[in-house]
């Protein structure tokens, strides 16, 4: 899987596609913001629009770090974003 690692405010984020698929399959892409790992690992959601590849790897591949820094300004954290899927119980947890 591609991954990419951003760093934004002295912290480090690993940056992987959502996985999120559109109707259109190849004009939107999903990306997860995340730091740490298991239970703990707080996360953030953006999509955007590819400028160039419109393979999901070769598109996060193209990805500037300061276009990835404009994406993560605009991400969402997990409880509100759609892509989270996040169970009832995890939501809840996250809005702490």
């Amino acid at each position: 899987m591609a991954r990419r690692t951003l760093e934004v405010g002295g912290e480090t984020w690993q940056v992987v596609p959502s996985g999120r698929v559109t109707a259109y399959q190849r004009d939107e892409f999903g990306l997860v913001f995340q730091r740490g790992s298991g239970a703990d690992a707080e996360r953030r959601f953006v999509r955007y629009t590819p400028l160039g590849a419109r393979r999901w790897d070769a598109s996060l591949a193209e990805l500037t770090d300061r276009h990835l820094l404009q994406l993560f300004a605009c991400s969402q954290i997990a409880w509100t974003s759609p892509d989270a899927r996040l169970s009832p119980a995890r939501a809840e947890r996250d809005r702490r």
